[in-house]
């Protein structure tokens, strides 16, 4: 196998780990469960697993991992990031559990993962909100990730 096929595998574990974080900080937010909790759970029985009939895809462990214990650890910083970046009539306390944990996840990787281009942040995480929602909530994430890219990096999703 070449160097380039494994690529594109990568992104797809990635990938499924970030959907992975989302569904794990929304369960977080919503139950109240703890970061060591949720982190073992899905390690254990849902990354890569057939639970209740559904199939998770294969993920990147440490990447999950990375993305949850970094927004719990780094909340304080990341919700007033987003909501500077959202309007004032929408205030981070109104947006949906997953919309929220969705842009935390976001803002995040942006945040912290420079070794990642901004266009593969957004459009993964405008992705993930289209799998959630069906009107304008991905055009919302689009929105607050590039504003958040240009605030902490200067720049846009490049296209």
């Amino acid at each position: 196998m070449s160097k380039d096929a494994s690529k594109p595998k990568q992104a797809n574990q990635r990938g499924a780990a970030r959907l992975a974080a989302v569904q794990a900080l929304y369960q977080m937010d919503v139950g109240g469960t703890g970061v060591l909790e949720v982190v073992s759970e899905y390690e254990m029985h849902r990354l890569g697993k057939e639970l209740d009939g559904d199939l998770y895809r294969k993920a990147d462990p440490a990447w999950f991992r990375s993305i949850v214990s970094g927004v719990v650890e780094q909340q304080r910083t990341l919700d007033p990031l987003i909501r500077t970046s959202l309007t004032e009539d929408w205030p981070l306390s109104r947006l949906d559990s997953t919309l929220r944990a969705i842009l935390r996840a976001g803002a995040y990787e942006i945040s912290n993962r420079k070794d990642v281009p901004v266009a593969v942040i957004v459009t993964e995480y405008v992705d993930i909100g289209q799998a959630f929602f069906e009107d304008d909530e991905p055009k919302l994430i689009n929105a607050v990730l590039d504003r958040i890219a240009k605030r902490l990096r200067g720049e846009e999703k490049q296209q």
